[in-house]
């Protein structure tokens, strides 16, 4: 959890300097992934809806791309009992 929160805390501080939210920064790099992904963010008010369109606008450049990529996450997403319920 402390590698990972680490992790959070970076992309915050990214997200800070541009003047947007982490969200909308993982959001903006979904988009720079390519046409074969499309993200599905939830968005329980209008407040929510506008922050995440707004995410459409935010071009990273390379230096950001791989400070957000997520080969550092550690720890499997889900837990080894939830895996065997899938099959996995």
């Amino acid at each position: 959890m402390a590698a990972n929160a680490n992790m959070v805390a970076e992309l915050q501080r990214l997200a800070a300097a541009r003047g947007a939210t982490a969200a909308q920064l993982a959001l903006a790099w979904l988009l720079a992934q390519g046409d074969g992904i499309v993200p599905i963010p939830g968005a329980r008010s209008l407040a929510h809806l506008e922050e995440n369109v707004a995410a459409a606008q935010i071009k990273l450049s390379e230096t950001e791309l791989a400070a957000i990529a997520p080969a550092s996450v550690q720890g499997a997403r889900y837990p080894q009992h939830e895996l065997v319920m899938l099959g996995l």
